[in-house]
C-alpha cells in the first residue's frame, strides 16, 4: 500500500526512528501503526514508542490541594503568550478549585457544574475565551483523596508545562511526597508498580523482546532467559517504585519512601499538549523530497 508522508511523520515522532526506517516499517506492516512500532523495536531501531513526544498545544497544568482532596487539570490555549497571562493563570486555578468542590469525574460533568458566581464552567470558559481572545479548552482533569495520615505531593515544572500530583500513604511528610512528584515529572513512569501492568501488556512486551533477541541472532535456547531479564528491566523503567530515585540514585523510590515510613499509592502526571499536534509545518514536503 502507498504510505503517506503524514503517517511516516507520526511514526517518526512516536519512535524517534529515521524517516526511511519508518517508511520501511509501515510498508512491511501495511500501514498498521502499532505493528510498525513493534517492527522498529524488534529490529533495534527504536527502544519504545514515545507517544507523549508530540508536544504542540500550549497551556498550563495546575495542581490544587485543599485538605484531603486534590485536583490536577490541564487547560489549553492557542499560544504560549496566553499561557503566561495572569488572567489565564487565575482561570486555571479557579477551574482546579471547582474540580475539588464539585461532584465531577469528567470534563463533560465539570462543564455543566455551577461556580459560586452562578455561571456554569462552560459559560465561564466561553467568557474567558472572549476576554482573552484565544480559544481555551479544558482538556483533562483528575481528583484524588487521602486520609489524615497520608500526604499529597505536587510539583509543577517550567511553570506548569508538566504537573504531577502524587499520593503517599503512611506518612504526612509532604516534602517527601513532593520529591516523588518531582521524580515522576522527570522520569515519566507509566505505573506505580508492576502489579498495575496488565497481563496483556506483559505478554505483548515478551513477544517484542523475543523477536528482538532472535533478530539479534541469539540462540533460541537462551532467548527465554534473555527475555525474562529484559522484561525485568522494562518493568523497572515504567514502574515508579522500582526506579532509581532521581535525587539519590543509590536507592529506589520505594526505598526512599520506606525511609520516611510511607509508600506511593497513586500519581497523576500531565504534560501540556502531549499527544496533540498544533501545525503541520512543511514536514510532508520534506519527506516527499527524501523519498524520491
Amino acid at each position: 500500500m502507498a504510505i503517506s508522508a503524514k503517517l511516516v511523520k507520526e511514526l517518526r515522532e512516536k519512535t524517534g526512528a529515521g524517516m526511511m526506517d519508518c517508511k520501511k516499517a509501515l510498508t512491511e506492516t501495511d500501514g498498521d501503526m502499532d505493528k510498525a512500532i513493534d517492527y522498529l523495536r524488534e529490529n533495534g531501531i527504536a527502544k519504545a514508542a514515545k507517544k507523549a513526544d508530540r508536544i504542540a498545544a500550549e497551556g498550563l497544568v495546575h495542581v490544587e490541594i485543599e485538605g484531603n482532596t486534590a485536583s490536577i487539570v490541564e487547560i489549553n490555549s492557542e499560544t504560549d503568550f496566553v499561557a503566561r497571562n495572569e488572567g489565564f493563570q487565575a482561570l486555571v486555578k479557579e477551574i482546579g478549585q471547582q474540580v475539588i468542590h464539585a461532584d465531577v469525574d469528567s470534563v463533560d460533568a465539570l462543564m455543566e457544574s455551577k461556580l459560586e458566581s452562578g455561571q456554569t464552567v462552560d459559560e465561564r470558559m466561553k467568557e474567558a475565551t472572549s476576554t482573552i481572545g484565544e480559544k481555551l479548552s479544558i482538556r483533562r482533569i483528575a481528583k484524588r483523596s487521602k486520609s489524615d495520615n497520608d500526604a499529597f505531593g505536587s510539583y509543577l515544572h517550567m511553570g506548569g508545562r508538566i504537573g504531577v500530583l502524587s499520593v503517599v500513604e503512611g506518612t504526612t511528610d509532604e516534602d517527601a511526597a513532593k520529591d516523588v512528584a518531582m521524580h515522576i515529572a522527570a522520569i515519566n513512569p507509566k505505573y506505580v508498580s508492576s502489579e498495575q501492568v496488565s497481563d496483556d501488556e506483559i505478554a505483548h512486551e515478551k513477544e517484542v523482546l523475543k523477536q528482538q533477541a532472535l533478530n539479534e541472532g541469539k540462540p533460541e535456547k537462551i532467548v527465554e532467559k534473555m527475555v525474562e531479564g529484559r522484561l525485568r528491566k522494562y518493568l523497572k523503567e515504567i514502574c515508579a517504585v522500582d526506579q532509581n530515585f532521581v535525587k539519590d540514585p543509590d536507592q529506589t523510590v520505594e526505598g526512599f519512601l520506606k525511609s520516611k515510613g510511607g509508600q506511593l499509592s497513586d500519581f497523576v502526571r500531565y504534560e501540556v499538549g502531549e499527544g496533540m499536534e498544533k501545525r503541520e509545518e512543511n514536514f510532508a514536503e520534506e519527506v516527499k523530497g527524501q523519498m524520491k
